[in-house]
């Protein structure tokens, strides 16, 4: 069975094309099951938008008028049912598109898309303003469109269902956890399930406490217990947690009125600054690229240094609430851009942790893939402890697609 996993944008389409047949409980690597990938970008521009695909060995850039999701859906499912390239001889081959969808409130679970689900997710557009309305676009255009298709909504809450209720719960006034889902759902379901699945492989058992740290564009610690979410940083929407790349992750809500008295912005101008001039790009007013920030301050920029410390620092306040919350830790997981490339990162995340059995090796750190993973290990994957350190501390590349696959194939069958 083929499944298509598509991730939206208010312009883009991405996509990955993968084979979910046989025995997925069996030792399978998910990138052999990747038949195709690829990207249409600059929907509905006015210019000609840039389409790309990579089957096998083969890799293709093309341009060519796209004005809305369901022309980017016709074009991937041209690009692989090509004579020459394509790895389909049919369209009618995909068995259904399955969606990295963002937040569903009430539904929070794995669906076909329906006038319910896509209810659903209207009523949380103002929690999710740069993930749902697009998604709800295309979702009801390709229902439109490819009516014989199945499109399911794999949503980014489901992971975290499982978090018990004292640690979901905001101090609010009575009813507006009912009455309006504002409670902590928390994100990246996707990734922190992956890495629960494939750290618990590496480690050989299912009952390890395991910190997930996915860290990138868009960062988010998950705790993890028995192959469960027990906590996690994200709250109410995308926006809370650490700093993001231009978001700008906790804040005191109270500041807003001070805000507005002092700045005579409205309180939508001021919450779409801090949702993308905020973050590390706010604090180092240079960028909200970890890699231009890491670049200044290894420079001597006061400014960037202190976006850094600060990202860091709130990644070790929230480890530290994890694991007192878990009560220990077997398993530090880094992942994300950020995660799998900041030896920078890493090695301040973990630095004087002995105490709590945490222990870097800064060599294996800053070359990872030259640490000795296991014979079955997946690309890029390595373990960063030092052979007395009690916690292991790894480096595990994410894979969401597979997990929106399978979640997929768990509703179709």
């Amino acid at each position: 069975m083929l499944i298509l996993v598509a991730n939206l944008g208010s312009t883009s389409f991405k996509y990955k094309l993968l084979d979910v047949s046989g025995d997925l409980t069996a030792d399978v690597r998910p990138d052999d099951r990747v038949l195709a990938r690829g990207a249409v970008e600059r929907i509905g521009d006015a210019s000609t938008s840039r389409c790309e695909v990579t089957i096998g060995d083969y890799h293709h850039v093309s341009e060519m008028p796209v004005p809305d999701h369901g022309v980017a859906v016709q074009a991937c499912l041209d690009q692989l049912t090509d004579p020459e390239h394509g790895c389909l001889k049919d369209a009618a081959e995909v068995s259904a598109i399955g969606f990295k969808a963002v937040h569903g409130g009430r539904k929070s679970g794995t669906f076909l898309v329906d006038d319910e689900v896509l209810e659903a997710m209207a009523e949380m557009n103002a929690a999710a303003p740069a993930h749902n309305p697009p998604y709800i676009a295309a979702m009801t255009l390709l229902r439109e469109r490819f009516p014989n298709l199945p499109l399911v909504a794999a949503f980014e809450t489901e992971f975290h269902d499982t978090i018990p209720e004292a640690r979901r719960a905001y101090a609010t006034p009575p009813g507006w956890r009912e009455n309006y889902q504002v409670q902590k759902w928390g994100f990246h379901g996707s990734s922190h399930r992956y890495i629960a699945e494939r750290a618990a492989e590496l480690l050989g058992r299912t009952d390890a406490r395991i910190i997930s740290c996915h860290l990138g564009g868009s960062s988010s610690l998950t705790a993890i217990q028995n192959g469960h979410s027990v906590m996690t940083t994200m709250g109410m929407t995308p926006q809370t947690g650490l700093p993001q790349n231009n978001r700008v992750g906790d804040f005191d809500p109270f500041a807003l009125p001070l805000l507005m008295q002092r700045s005579g912005k409205s309180l939508d101008e001021l919450l779409g600054e801090l949702a993308s001039q905020g973050g590390l790009k706010g604090i180092s007013e240079k960028s909200g690229d970890l890699r231009d920030i890491e670049s200044a301050a290894a420079s001597g920029d006061a400014k960037s240094q202190l976006a850094l410390d600060v990202y860091v620092e709130e990644i070790r306040r929230h480890m530290g609430g994890m694991i007192v919350a878990m009560g220990g830790v077997d398993a530090i997981v880094f992942t994300g851009g950020i995660g799998e490339n900041s030896d920078v990162v890493r090695s301040a995340v973990c630095k004087n942790l002995g105490s709590l059995g945490i222990e870097l090796d800064e060599q294996r750190n800053s070359n990872h893939r030259g640490s000795l993973p296991p014979e079955n290990a997946n690309k890029g994957e390595g373990y960063l402890q030092t052979e007395n350190s009690r916690t292991q501390i790894w480096v595990i590349p994410t894979n969401e697609e597979w997990i929106v696959a399978k979640r997929t194939l768990g509703v179709l069958s």
